[in-house]
């Protein structure tokens, strides 16, 4: 018991998603559990978890009771809240878990609800990059159809892939059996980690590309309204940072909140203290905080909707006019 205790400081009550009591006997209802101490960093992401599901959860009944919210803009910014309102749903779950029923098959599932939902919202935000991409780069025709259908291929693939990947621990792609192949994140896998973060890669590289490309079309529209409205140089100039400026904070804040995570499950081990892993993943978990901020309430018929509820005269048939991805 001494040694088990011992082990349990050194790695941090665990570490992050480790079974809590540090052996298989937790899938034994009928043993005995010894109280775990109580962790700040648990609570640290307990707290993060109900500020972003209360956020989330806000963004997600607006858009689901104002049926003006049905464009592909909306729909895209919904399947984000909704991705990030479980992600933070699981953060709470986690804690409770932990402390509460300690079990090794709570504590797979709970692993790949925070899977599948990071993995969703991360995936939520390239959709919606993408939009932004064509709504400027195909103006003329992205008011049809043919982006809607887009639009639901896109919410398709996103939570395909992204409840694939949660169900891999639950499956059994797992170190419970095989302590040496565990990554800095319990009970997930080295290899299982190391696809997560690679594909992160790729997600933010496609973004960049994409931003890039935005920065691009927003300079070159800048000037043709500048040349033909007689603009003088100095407000071309500020209509255009004012531009890149919005999605430099926008990249840099995913950035920030995601790269120190990806970095460190590539080059971290499970043997590494379970401080480096608290340190790296709450700033993930922020970016769920952020997104809320970002994509939905700057959106002036969102603040529109929130503003009525809030005077108590809320009317689901209110006009609202039609604003492209770009303006958000």
């Amino acid at each position: 018991m001494n040694k088990d205790m011992s082990h349990n400081s050194t790695e941090g009550q665990q570490g992050w998603f480790a079974a809590s009591n540090g052996s298989s006997s937790s899938l034994n209802l009928d043993s005995v559990v010894q109280p775990l101490g109580l962790n700040p960093w648990d609570v640290v992401l307990c707290i993060s978890g109900t500020i972003i599901s209360c956020e989330n959860a806000i963004v997600v009944a607006v858009i689901f009771y104002t049926p003006a919210f049905r464009t592909p803009m909306f729909l895209l910014i919904g399947s984000l809240a909704i991705a990030d309102f479980l992600a933070g749903l699981g953060l709470i779950f986690h804690f409770a878990f932990v402390y509460c029923i300690q079990s090794q098959v709570v504590n797979l599932i709970t692993v790949g609800l925070l899977v599948s939902s990071f993995t969703a919202s991360v995936a939520s935000l390239l959709a919606i990059t993408v939009d932004r991409y064509l709504s400027l780069y195909n103006a003329l025709t992205y008011y049809s159809e043919r982006t809607v259908t887009r639009t639901y291929i896109m919410l398709i693939l996103t939570w395909g892939f992204s409840i694939c990947f949660g169900l891999l621990p639950v499956m059994g792609w797992n170190c419970l059996k095989d302590v040496s192949t565990c990554s800095i994140v319990k009970p997930l896998t080295k290899n299982n980690l190391i696809i997560l973060s690679i594909s992160f890669f790729m997600v933010f590289a496609v973004m960049l590309q994409l931003y890039v490309q935005i920065c691009k079309i927003v300079c070159r529209h800048a000037h043709q309204i500048a040349v033909q409205r007689h603009f003088l140089a100095t407000s071309h100039y500020v209509t255009t940072r004012k531009g890149i400026s919005t999605l430099a904070v926008i990249l840099g804040t995913f950035a920030s909140c995601w790269l120190p995570f990806a970095i460190y499950c590539l080059l971290g081990d499970y043997t590494y203290p379970a401080l480096y892993t608290y340190m790296t993943i709450l700033p993930a978990t922020y970016n769920s905080m952020i997104n809320p901020v970002i994509y939905a309430f700057r959106n002036q018929e969102i603040q529109k909707v929130l503003w009525t509820v809030c005077c108590g005269c809320f009317s689901s048939t209110m006009p609202f006019r039609s604003r492209s991805p770009s303006d958000v």
